[in-house]
């Protein structure tokens, strides 16, 4: 089976590039994994921000991090938001991005369809 596509939603791909050299590193390798069908170390699925929504929680020494993706279309994964994480809590705005990116997603590929 061939990797799947990545594509970046919004700003995800420039927010991640932002992200200390080790946990850009680490993202690397779990998209990876990914693409090619398999787990993420350390993730959780976050249904309430869109079906199959998954956040891959990364840590650095700078901090800790997030990496939110969608993987269940045929097509690709698309990475939906990159963001670092500030409080035990994921911030509203935050959400708001995620839950936005991933409606508009939807609303692109219904217009393929048609």
């Amino acid at each position: 089976m061939a990797d799947k596509e990545l594509r970046w939603r919004g700003s995800a791909l420039s927010d991640l590039l932002t992200f200390p050299v080790d946990v850009r590193k680490q993202a690397g390798f779990e998209l990876n994994k990914v693409q090619k069908g398999k787990t993420p170390g350390d993730f959780k699925v976050i249904s309430d921000w869109g079906a199959g929504v998954t956040e891959i929680r990364l840590r650095g020494e700078d901090g800790i991090f997030r990496m939110v993706y969608v993987a269940k279309f045929e097509e690709a994964v698309y990475v939906l938001h990159s963001f670092q994480k500030k409080t035990q809590k994921t911030s509203p705005g935050d959400v708001v991005i995620i839950k936005q990116r991933y409606k508009d997603l939807e609303q692109e590929r219904r217009k393929k369809s048609d």
